[in-house]
This record gives structure tokens, sequence and C-alpha cells, in this order.
């Protein structure tokens, strides 16, 4: 049974109606004309209303109920702690692969929650499998018009699928698909290559079904990343599956480059997109930036170093100066994947008088990955890589390595605390403009 919880504030925002109002940080709304909202999507639907009538909680666990006056589609001004206020659709799969299952055990819960949850995808762009619907959720999908989605497709054929998933619901993707074709609602899909199990004729396979889809004024399936399995030494040694190599990543990047000729020659759009890691990996010259058009699949490593390094020499032109009066000295720690492709980023910071950025490549010996993302690197790869190191004026720490909003690294390692054991500053920095700022302020 659904338990619906009212839907605490976390911010009221300036100069909106609900600061007009008197909402405070704690107040909780219990409805809106009637209707307990579910989520975030339940309460921008029943907000665009222009009468609301609203039944609300406060700090002390009062009632209050509010009658507003508003612009239809006018936004009240009000966040919550979270876009759910009702139970998480937690995923039933078994993939072998999936990152959840490949962390050591004893760290906080919210590190074990198995998400597949399709409002998290409407709202944020997070993948889901589609094999945890009811019939009621896809009932929701089609009357809210809720696309596009995103969806972990991984093979269309229904036995490799099952394997991957060990659900026997997941060989219903093709008729899934289609049921979004009906209704021309859309997806974005993605493909984890597990080398042995989807990949070659497989990986072929899979790309040329979804390209079916890729038709009509709305195409099902909007577009296609391409990402290669990343795996841990916490993964269950039972597993089937096997670490990328060089000569994978090349052999993919070959076959999906002749595919993605064949789509544009049809589409007028490349339609499949391999992920960054795939040259990285290879060891190959990551694409020029045109190749990845509208950038689709962003969110999932598709041209995000190449926009990366666009968007910096951008910035660094309006805000980085020919020299600095003070000199300053930092380490800026990266994950070992970035190294080659972040050279210019370096070289134009290194470029301004006055100003060293020494760059600390390095790979996670807590995930026990050769090749390692940014966002993958730990507070214990840290401390192992750089304790006794001469790190300058501080640690440059970009904050995807650290839990939303919180100083804490994934392995639950304090940025103050690591910060106090090297002896040196840390400076998390979210972001071009703020790496700039920390290292010329």
């Amino acid at each position: 049974m659904t338990t619906i919880r009212p839907a605490r504030i976390t911010k009221v925002l300036p100069d909106s109606i609900a600061a007009e109002i008197g909402f405070e940080v704690g107040d909780a709304i219990v409805s809106i004309n009637g209707t307990p909202p579910r989520d975030l999507i339940d309460y921008r639907f029943l907000c665009a209303d222009e009468i609301l009538e609203l039944e609300v909680l406060d700090a002390t666990g009062k009632t209050h109920h509010i009658e507003i006056e508003k612009d239809y589609d006018e936004d009240l001004g009000l966040e919550f702690e979270t876009a759910l206020f009702d139970n998480l659709i937690q995923c039933n799969n078994r993939c072998p692969f999936c990152f959840i299952d490949q962390q050591p055990p004893g760290k906080r819960s919210s590190l074990y929650l198995k998400d597949d949850d399709y409002r998290l995808s409407f709202l944020y762009g997070s993948y889901l499998t589609l094999t945890n619907l009811t019939e009621r959720e896809w009932q929701r999908i089609e009357a809210m018009r809720l696309s596009p989605l995103y969806v972990s497709v991984h093979a269309t054929e229904p036995e490799v699928r099952i394997r991957l998933l060990k659900n026997p619901r997941a060989g219903q993707i093709l008729q899934q698909l289609q049921w979004f074709q009906q209704r021309r609602l859309q997806i974005h899909a993605q493909v984890v290559v597990c080398p042995g199990i989807n990949d070659g004729k497989h990986l072929e396979q899979t790309l040329r079904d979804l390209a079916s889809f890729h038709t009509d004024e709305v195409p099902a399936v909007a577009s296609v990343a391409v990402v290669p399995v990343g795996l841990t030494k916490f993964r269950p040694q039972a597993d089937e599956l096997t670490p990328v190599t060089r000569e994978k990543a090349q052999e993919v990047i070959k076959q999906v480059r002749s595919l993605q000729q064949q789509f544009r020659q049809k589409f007028d759009y490349t339609f499949a997109w391999l992920a960054d890691e795939w040259f990285l990996i290879a060891k190959e010259e990551l694409p020029c930036e045109s190749e990845y058009e509208d950038y689709p699949q962003i969110d999932n490593g598709v041209g995000s170093i190449r926009l990366f390094i666009k968007q910096f020499m951008q910035v660094a032109d309006e805000l980085l100066p020919p020299k600095i009066q003070e000199q300053k000295r930092f380490t800026w720690v990266v994950g070992n994947a970035v190294e080659q492709a972040f050279q210019p980023i370096l070289e134009r910071l290194n470029s301004v008088e006055g100003l060293q950025v020494n760059m600390q490549a390095l790979k996670s010996d807590y995930w026990g990955q050769n090749i390692t993302v940014t966002g993958l690197l730990t507070g214990h790869d840290l401390l192992l890589n750089l304790q006794g190191q001469d790190l300058g004026d501080g640690i440059l720490l970009p904050t995807v390595m650290l839990k939303h909003g919180e100083l804490v690294f994934l392995d639950d390692i304090n940025v103050n605390e690591l910060a106090r054991q090297l002896e040196t500053n840390i400076f998390p920095v979210a972001g071009i403009e703020e790496l700039i700022e920390t290292c010329i302020k």
C-alpha cells in the first residue's frame, strides 16, 4: 500500500507567492484542491490552476487552510526535501553490473536503495528498466504525458536482456517500446555493454532495433548512449562479467562508428553515441565537438569532456587575467580517465603569471579500478595518493566526488577530516567559474 506523506518544505524562494503568504521552512503541504500530491509531478500539475485551496501542516503540527488566487501556471516558489512524497519504486532486477551491488557493505543505507522510479526518470533523467511498473503507473505515464523517460535497454533480444537483468519481465522491451510509439511518447535509451554478453552481433541487433523506433514526427526512441560496463572489486566474485579492455573498446568504437554513418545517412542524425569513456579506455582521440550535435546524452558522459573544455576556454577568456599579484600554487585532483583530455585546461591555467596548478590524476584503489572517472574518486584514494606530498596552497576538489549537497565522499570520509589528515586546505569547486575564481582570488 502506498503511503503519501505531507510534502515538507525546505526552501521558500524570496519574492515568491509563498514568501508573500508567509510559508516557512518546515511547513508541509497535505493537499492541493483536496488531492494529496504523490510527488513533485502531482504538485506541479495541481498548482497549475488559478485558484488553489491548500491544506498545510506547520512545523508545530497545526493545520492551516489557505486559499490562493494566481495566474495560471505561476509557480508558488517552494522547494521540498524530496521529489517523492510516497514510496520510492525500487528495482527488483539483479543486474550483475548494478553499481549498488558493487559497493562495500556497512555504508549509509541510502547508498543501497535501488531506484527504478519513472518519476525520477522524468524529473531528473535517471535511468529505469520499465520492469517494475504496475498497470496503474503505465496509465499515469500515458495520462500525464510523462515524456521523455530514460530507459536502460542494454539488449532488445529477449533472452539476452533477461540474462542481463535476471528478470523474466525484461524480455518485454520491444512491446514496451511499441507502447511508447503508439502513444507518441519518447524515451532516451542506454546500452551498458558487457563483453561476452551483449556486445558484437547483439549490440548491432540492439542498435538496429532501437533505430527502427526512431521514426515519425515524434520518434519513440530519441537517442541511444552506448556505455562501457563499470566494475569494482566489491562486485560478487561469481558473476559472469569481464572488464572492458583497450582492445574491446577499440572494437566497439569501430562497430558503433560504422552504424553511426548509416544512421546519419538515414535520419540526418547520429542517433547512437559512444560515451567518452570508450575513447579514454581505447586511448583514442575524442570525437570533435560537432559530432555530438545537440548533446542528447550529455548526462551519460557523451560529449561531456569536449563540452567542458569548450566552456572552460570561453569562461577562461573572460575571467582569467594575464597575471595575479600574489603567487599561488594548487593541486587539482581528477580521475586518471581525463588526464590527457584535460591537458589544454591545465596549460591555460598555468599560462597565468603567478599561478601554478599541478594535476594529480588518480586511479581508484578503493574501487579497484585502473581507469577511474573523477566522480568515483574517494577520500581513501586521496589520502593514499596525496599524504606527505607538497600540495601547495591546497587541493582543488571537483564536487562531483561528493554526495549531493554534503562535504562527504562516496566512502563516507568527510572533506574537513581529509583536510586535517592531509594537513592542507581543500577547496570544493562546483563548475568552471568556481574553479577559475578559486585559482585567482
